[in-house]
């Protein structure tokens, strides 16, 4: 270790040390209360957040993972059919298309959004008729370019499913991450924006009978107790879960503010530094980013991330293999070159700290040891 100082990538402790005692009282209130699925606590959840997100309708679930896979379910997707998505991303979106059967299609990134090109989309959904979905993903906490999208999809049976597991609060040109597409789908794992105490996930729409099908379907697709009208699965949020987030939701927007606060230091110390680094500004079209991660693109992203490491500080690479390279979807065709913004994304981009907790001088010293690195 070069020095004491430490700056880590996320400090969960120190925002559970502002909240402690709300949580604390607020878990004893269930664990007295002996209603451990569903019930209340989620209830009120999901009435809080669905206006939160825009939309008119909000079903917890078990994890974000089970929340693409539930939307898919929805949608009616399964076998024959072929879901659009991008490869630059977290492997559950390909994997919950894999498990209903059907196959992920993928269209590269924009280089300076990390989110999908709708360009490529456009064409790709203009050319190919099994698409019975599309997952854009509102990648980092800013969302996805999606009138192109939904102009694109409009007249076809097209199920526009937005996967907003980082970006909880999010806008796109005013309008809220989780109530533009048909079905949104969120995520409340730890080193979330809003995050639960184990795993969590939450869906969005603004569609009555896609609501009543979704949350029919995370409990086996029973609506009335051993009644099934549908092959659905166990994905219940936990009430546990659901009573620390309503604690910590209250907090989200502080937060989430904070995070903000932290980027733009960040773009302010970085911008005339000499250094091989590039840190992408939002697109026109976000309104507000809420920075789930800070990520830049740099030069010898490897041996940086060694340096600072080496200075305390913690960072992560945000993704380190496409899923088109990745070995159990080989069988899709794809070859090293498909995407090659994707791919480069991949060997250039890292994440710094971000959170509320950061304080503004970490930043500083962050960016100070990212300029001695290129020797600046």
């Amino acid at each position: 270790m070069v020095g004491e100082k430490q700056v880590p990538l996320l400090d969960l402790r120190a925002q559970h040390g502002t909240i402690r005692g709300e949580v604390l009282d607020a878990v004893t209130r269930l664990i007295d209360s002996q209603k451990f699925i569903l019930g209340e606590e989620v209830q009120k959840l999901e009435q809080e957040l669905a206006p939160y997100c825009g939309a008119g309708h909000a079903i917890g679930c078990a994890s974000g993972s089970d929340a693409l896979f539930l939307a898919l379910l929805a949608a009616g997707v399964g076998p024959g059919a072929e879901v659009l998505t991008t490869p630059y991303t977290f492997f559950a979106t390909a994997g919950a298309i894999h498990r209903t059967g059907a196959t992920p299609v993928f269209v590269d990134v924009d280089g300076e959004t990390f989110n999908m090109d709708m360009a490529q989309a456009s064409e790709t959904l203009a050319r190919r008729e099994k698409i019975r979905a599309v997952i854009p993903i509102h990648l980092f906490g800013a969302c996805a370019d999606m009138d192109p999208l939904l102009e694109a999809v409009s007249g076809r049976q097209i199920c526009v499913i937005e996967d907003a597991a980082q970006s909880i609060g999010s806008e796109y040109k005013g309008r809220r991450a989780g109530g533009i597409g048909h079905i949104a789908c969120f995520s409340f794992f730890p080193s979330k924006n809003l995050g639960c105490y184990g795993d969590g996930g939450l869906l969005t729409t603004n569609d009555p009978a896609l609501a009543e099908q979704l949350a029919c379907l995370r409990v086996h697709g029973a609506r009335k107790k051993y009644v099934h009208e549908f092959i659905g699965i166990n994905s219940r949020l936990d009430a546990l879960q659901a009573a620390v987030l309503r604690v910590k939701f209250r907090y989200l927007d502080s937060w989430t503010e904070g995070r903000r606060r932290h980027a733009e230091q960040y773009r302010e110390m970085l911008a005339g530094t000499p250094a091989p680094v590039r840190v992408p500004r939002p697109a026109l079209h976000t309104t507000r980013h809420v920075y789930n991660q800070f990520a830049i693109r740099c030069e010898r992203r490897d041996q940086l991330q060694v340096w600072l490491k080496q200075h305390g500080i913690g960072s992560e690479v945000y993704y380190p293999i496409p899923l088109h390279l990745q070995k159990c979807f080989e069988h899709l065709g794809y070859r090293a070159g498909s995407f090659p913004v994707s791919e480069r994304l991949a060997q250039e981009s890292l994440a710094l700290p971000v959170h509320a907790e950061l304080p503004a001088e970490d930043i500083g010293y962050i960016c100070e040891t990212i300029q001695s690195f290129y020797g600046t």
